[in-house]
């Protein structure tokens, strides 16, 4: 799939899950009216469709890892736009086994914060994906450390 094509369907991801909180909506009626709506590919919307599943899926999973990297923006105060974008990169980094490149992740959370968020929301997003990217890489490196021991 183009990187054009996956770019689309992380915002329409991003769009979806926002919708769905903001609006107090069920997220899977959101995801099949949004997904219908769209003119991505079959395989932009089976990558959307993956990315709002796996992100609801493992929320109780990376809720606790945004507040361990932004403990002075509590989530239920963090600005709506950044906590869903948030929410996506993280899933992507760290739960979804298609293993986008790190740098690209971070990369379109950062685009889709500066798109949708204030003028502050990519500074914050990159800073917060920084710190969850640096721990998760020092986590590999000691688990590879451990097991060639």
């Amino acid at each position: 799939m183009a990187s054009n094509s996956r770019r689309r369907s992380r915002i329409l991801a991003f769009q979806i899950l926002f919708e769905a909180e903001q609006h107090k909506r069920v997220v899977s009626a959101v995801l099949d009216t949004r997904i219908a709506e769209s003119n991505l590919s079959d395989d932009g919307a089976t990558f959307t469709r993956d990315l709002v599943n796996g992100v609801t899926a493992k929320r109780y999973d990376i809720d606790p890892v945004i507040e361990l990297h932004a403990p002075a923006f509590p989530l239920k105060d963090m600005a709506p736009v950044d906590r869903n974008v948030l929410r996506l990169a993280i899933y992507e980094v760290l739960f979804d086994n298609r293993g986008a490149p790190l740098r690209v992740a971070i990369n379109e959370a950062v685009e889709i914060a500066k798109g949708y968020g204030s003028e502050s929301s990519g500074r914050f997003v990159n800073g917060v994906l920084g710190a969850v990217a640096l721990e998760a890489a020092e986590r590999n490196e000691s688990a590879n450390h451990e097991s060639a021991s």
